[in-house]
């Protein structure tokens, strides 16, 4: 009974959509109308059938089934909210027609709906249903290698091209599948990096989602070592914790998957990495954001406090807003700082080097890509995993080849 209300909305929202299919067949043979008719009715009445079962126990699904289902149960209605939207449209388009005509005194109007209104609604409901569909089954894994040079004034020798592979965003706790991850390990392998950076975000909320990826995750390697950061889903704070002791209990367990790993956790803190005859002070700090939305651990001050004169600073810090916010302003001479979060929104449009959009650009003036302030750079990493959404469109999973070259 409690799923009432909800089943009672979604088959109204059904009712009033179908008024565009009409339209559309209504100059149908009627044994094509009454196929089209069925599989529309078909899909809600599966919905509701399938979710009964597993309510009652009947169906054991595992996670990554059912997390598909929830997907594109709201593509699904995302759609027809569309279609509905562009029903309404013609209704009251027929409305004024109608309310037009009994003013001025004239005959019965013509309020039959448009057909041309209910194809733009059909259409407009099969854009998020296609493109959507085809980014939550083609794209989550889809992994692209993206190679970017960054040319650092006064690069020592010892550094001219230096290879710094970044990855960001794992989000462990939203992976369908377990198979493709070995692809993206050879991708980096791949790459043969000098370094690896990771920019936080490795769980949802839990420690536990990672444990299943441990050993996946451990055959990262680079010449020079792996570094990693925390991101803002890192620290648990959205889970409702039976208490404080439950959640600081987590949080050090997902630090030492970090450690098991073989990565090197940076919590506000540097390290001295020597390459050749050349130095590098590799900084971490804490999610440090200039949202205040976000709980801010972040103390860049504290993280370089004792480091050494070196020839080059990489600082790694989640949010990219934290690097207008402090690092342009206060630490100038931070050369290349590497950052994630963002996931492009896992939605947009790009031409490389050409064009490319993403509606999270409204939120985030760095989002994705290279960007510069002086002499100063920012990468933001498009993530490699996913989070809600179990798909991409238009944004892909990136593994970043950074180069390293003098002016």
């Amino acid at each position: 009974m409690r799923f009432l209300p909800f089943f009672a909305v979604l088959f109204l929202l059904d009712l009033y959509a179908f008024q565009a299919v009409c339209v559309l067949i209504a100059s149908w043979p009627e044994a094509e109308a009454a196929w089209l008719s069925a599989a529309y009715w078909s899909v809600p009445a599966l919905v509701v059938v399938l979710l009964l079962a597993h309510q009652r126990g009947r169906i054991d699904w595992d996670d990554r089934r059912w997390t598909l289902l929830r997907s594109f149960l709201i593509i699904l209605y995302l759609s027809k909210f569309l279609i509905a939207g562009g029903v309404l449209v013609d209704d009251l388009r027929r409305m004024a027609l109608g309310i037009w005509e009994w003013a001025r005194g004239a005959g019965p109007a013509d309020l039959d709906r448009s057909p041309t209104l209910s194809a733009i609604a059909l259409a407009l409901g099969g854009i998020p249903l296609v493109t959507l569909t085809y980014g939550m089954l083609r794209n989550p894994y889809r992994y692209q290698v993206l190679r970017q040079k960054v040319r650092i004034p006064g690069l020592p020798a010892a550094l001219e091209g230096l290879r710094i592979v970044q990855i960001s965003d794992i989000h462990s706790g939203s992976f369908t599948r377990t198979e493709p991850l070995h692809d993206a390990i050879r991708l980096i392998d791949e790459q043969r990096p000098d370094l690896v950076f990771f920019t936080g975000d490795l769980v949802n909320n839990q420690a536990a989602e990672m444990e299943p990826y441990r050993e996946i995750f451990a055959g990262i390697r680079a010449k020079y070592g792996v570094y990693s950061v925390l991101g803002n889903h890192d620290y648990g704070d959205y889970v409702g914790w039976p208490d404080q002791e439950t959640k600081v209990r987590n949080f050090r367990r997902l630090v030492d998957l970090h450690r098991q790993m073989g990565w090197e956790l940076l919590r506000n803190e540097h390290r001295v990495v020597p390459i050749g005859n050349a130095t590098v002070g590799v900084i971490g700090v804490e999610n440090a954001s200039a949202h205040p939305r976000f709980h801010q651990y972040g103390d860049l001050r504290r993280a370089v406090e004792g480091l050494p004169e070196v020839d080059l600073q990489l600082l790694l810090s989640h949010d990219p807003s934290h690097w207008r916010q402090e690092v342009t302003s206060a630490f100038p001479q931070i050369a290349l700082t590497f950052s994630g979060h963002t996931h492009g929104m896992q939605f947009g449009i790009e031409i490389p080097g050409v064009f490319k959009w993403s509606p999270i650009q409204y939120v985030y003036r760095e989002w994705a890509g290279l960007y510069r302030e002086g002499n100063q750079y920012l990468y933001v990493n498009r993530g490699l995993g996913f989070l809600g959404y179990p798909g991409r469109v238009g944004i892909l999973p990136e593994i970043t080849v950074v180069e390293l070259v003098g002016s």
